[in-house]
């Protein structure tokens, strides 16, 4: 059987690349507005892209304040960044926010400390934990570090109670930065201090009401629209987007072993999925494309080390698993997965059973860290009922300069296969 074209072959096949071509750049230029909601429940990262965002393009943000959230637009505040990254105003801004995660974080330790039953490694300690808890009770911890501060606060993150009670964070609410901002408090308390990208994009401040954010990337005009992602705001937003292009949905990988800072009984990720399940469901979302961002997959990769996923998912038999002895082969990412409906997490599911303990103490090969994060992936797709709904997926972390180009990408696609169905050929 020969492979040549004959020339009324190879004219069809240029007549089907040209109209290909035609319909990829009139769906482009037809999208003078991509619509994008932004979606994720509480601390999956939501607020982190928008800031990432921000280091690659031109923005322009609307702030819309929490009481014209039911009337959309009565009134707002607007602004203009007029350079590409953080402006000098975010720097200033998002200063004295470095500083409150970081005390904030340190004084959620020492409170966990006579939670858990904890002792100092040095009783004196007790005196810098003390003055630690002082400063925050005064809600001064917008406040630069004085000299005698940031050494209690040094002397307390060296600390091996401390650090034992650091190490069982999983069993209280504590920031994910924590670590971040106290390994580096030598840095962020000297006189002429100023946050880096990864200062500002490391911190850690509740959305109440919408912020929509607008940028230019590649000849789209993209408009953003982050929501509060705690449960009392939910409600809100959600008939007021029907018509967004796609919906990026951020899900904290590391939130696997933890609780909701609202309610103390419900797994942070089943809450996730139950979330997840009701959007990509939704009837106002019926045919929107889906963009899922499995966050902070740097946080992940090291608990995964030492808190199994059978705590969010008793089922789970993957490589690092309780129930696996040893490392195994690798399946690969795109193995099918059976799902399992397990999203009613009891209190005593959030605690490290005794035979899990010898587990942590085990290595944990890199096949952990990728089968676990399918695992997960294959959770979120399962729950789409739609055959004609697409899911993109991204794993991703607060340093991943790609997120950008990942979106532009989907929404791409997106917009080529609406126009493609428009047509009758998709």
């Amino acid at each position: 059987m020969g492979c040549t074209l004959s020339a009324e072959e190879r004219a069809a096949l240029e007549r089907s690349k040209a109209i290909e071509k035609n319909l990829k750049e009139d769906g482009i230029s037809a999208a003078k507005d991509v619509k994008l909601l932004l979606l994720g429940a509480g601390e999956s990262g939501k607020s982190t892209i928008v800031k990432q965002m921000k280091l690659d393009a031109h923005l322009v943000l609307t702030v819309l304040s929490q009481e014209m959230i039911s009337l959309w637009a009565s009134r707002s505040l607007s602004w203009i960044i007029h350079e590409d990254g953080f402006s000098g105003e975010d720097v200033k801004q998002y200063k004295p926010v470095v500083y409150s995660n970081t005390i904030q974080s340190l004084a959620a330790i020492v409170r966990a400390m006579d939670t858990l039953g904890i002792e100092y490694g040095d009783k004196e300690r007790k005196a810098d934990a003390k003055m630690v808890c002082d400063v925050v009770s005064r809600m001064e911890d917008t406040e630069p570090f004085s000299a005698e501060l940031l050494s209690a606060m040094m002397r307390l993150w060296g600390d091996s109670g401390i650090q034992e009670c650091f190490n069982r964070s999983r069993e209280y609410q504590l920031n994910d930065s924590a670590k971040y901002y106290l390994d580096s408090l030598d840095r962020i308390g000297a006189a002429d201090y100023q946050p880096t990208e990864q200062d500002i994009l490391r911190t850690r401040v509740k959305t109440t009401g919408i912020v929509e954010t607008h940028f230019t990337f590649k000849n789209l005009h993209f408009r953003l629209f982050d929501v509060g992602g705690q449960r009392s705001e939910r409600k809100k937003w959600i008939h007021c987007f029907e018509d967004v292009t796609a919906i990026i949905f951020c899900v904290a990988l590391s939130g696997y072993d933890q609780v909701l800072h609202e309610d103390e009984t419900t797994n942070r990720m089943h809450e996730s999925l139950k979330l997840f399940d009701s959007i990509c469901n939704n009837k106002w979302f019926t045919d929107t494309s889906v963009i899922l961002f499995l966050n902070k997959k740097d946080i992940f990769e090291e608990k995964i080390k030492k808190s199994p996923l059978t705590i969010c998912f008793p089922e789970y038999t993957g490589a690092g698993s309780p129930t696996m002895p040893g490392p195994r082969l690798l399946e690969p990412v795109g193995a099918s997965v059976q799902s399992q409906e397990s999203c009613s997490a009891s209190p005593g599911q959030q605690l490290l059973s005794g035979n899990t303990w010898p587990w942590a103490h085990r290595e944990q090969g890199p096949s952990a860290f990728t089968e676990a994060v399918a695992y997960i992936q294959a959770q979120y797709e399962s729950k789409n009922k739609s055959a004609h709904k697409e899911i993109y997926t991204h794993v991703t972390c607060a340093t991943d300069t790609n997120n950008i180009q990942f979106v532009f990408d989907a929404v791409t696609d997106v917009i080529i296969a609406k126009n493609l169905r428009g047509c009758g050929l998709y």
